[in-house]
């Protein structure tokens, strides 16, 4: 079993560790393991089961991050690590992002970052970006991923639910040229219900990430019965364009049935047609539609 010692955490007197990648920080007992699933505590050490485990990558289209406004047209080389941090009921990769549930053996190719750093160099790809699952639960893989990208003028993509510790991002903000957040909604009481997270830490994270050299575009998922409310979908384009700036690109997303949302119908074209109008009245410059067909 491939191990590293995690970053950001504390020791305990009594072996237990406080892990503080994301902004659970989750209070860890000897043998146990964080809500990721990829975090262990073995004898009051914090290990990281993931680092070099990679389950997917691919060659996209940096489009597909979704990332519009950064070096558009060119691709970029992709990978993740299983688990992730929040536990989404429409995930659309819940089958690596959610893979660490039952704390079972972390599977994925070994793949080191000088490896895949060659690789996307190899197939013409302009940036890596860390996506598919959540970039935050693989952080020590992806930073030294970072390092070795921009010694070869790769650019680094961060696919993000945002909800990564301040410590995180500030080990991270100088290595991530572009980030793309997702902006879950603006009901703590529903987004706790649904993912296991609160909106706050998301929200100080876009405001620090808007203030740094790094591009920001976001992506809302509307999801029925969770956020398809126009008045949250208003407080949303508010925090936007008032708290970060009319230049920051939203991407209103529709839902698909998946994971354990599978009998809920796909988001009304309306509402997202009636949030795009929204934005666009208070000034947002840049408004983009995903997933209609």
């Amino acid at each position: 079993m491939i191990v590293k010692e995690a970053f950001l955490y504390e020791k305990f007197d009594n072996k237990s560790v406080k892990c503080h990648v994301c902004s659970h920080h989750c209070l860890i007992k000897e043998q146990s393991r964080g809500i990721c699933g990829v975090r262990v505590n073995l004898g009051g050490v914090l290990y990281a089961l993931n680092y070099n485990k990679t389950i997917s990558r691919a060659i996209d289209p940096i489009e597909k991050k979704p990332i519009y406004h950064f070096i558009p047209g060119t691709k970029t080389y992709s990978f993740a690590t299983e688990g992730c941090n929040l536990k989404c009921a429409w995930c659309q990769n819940w089958q690596i992002s959610q893979a660490m549930q039952n704390e079972k053996d972390v599977y994925g190719q070994i793949i080191t970052p000088e490896e895949h750093v060659r690789d996307a160099l190899k197939y013409g790809c302009k940036s890596i970006s860390y996506t598919y699952s959540e970039p935050t639960i693989f952080l020590e893989y992806a930073y030294d991923t970072m390092v070795l990208a921009h010694r070869n003028n790769l650019k680094n993509i961060w696919v993000s639910n945002g909800y990564m510790s301040k410590q995180t991002l500030n080990l991270i903000i100088d290595l991530v040229d572009a980030f793309n957040i997702d902006l879950k909604g603006f009901n703590n009481e529903k987004i706790t219900k649904y993912t296991g997270s609160l909106i706050e830490p998301v929200l100080e994270n876009l405001k620090q990430i808007h203030k740094s050299h790094s591009h920001l575009e976001i992506t809302t998922l509307i999801v029925p019965g969770v956020n398809d409310d126009i008045e949250q979908l208003k407080k949303i384009a508010d925090f936007i364009r008032y708290e970060l700036g009319e230049e920051v690109t939203w991407h209103i997303s529709r839902f698909h049935p998946a994971y354990l949302m599978k009998n809920i119908e796909p988001t009304s074209l309306d509402i997202m047609q009636k949030a795009e109008k929204y934005a666009k009245e208070i000034g947002i410059r840049n408004i983009h539609l995903g997933n209609v067909f």
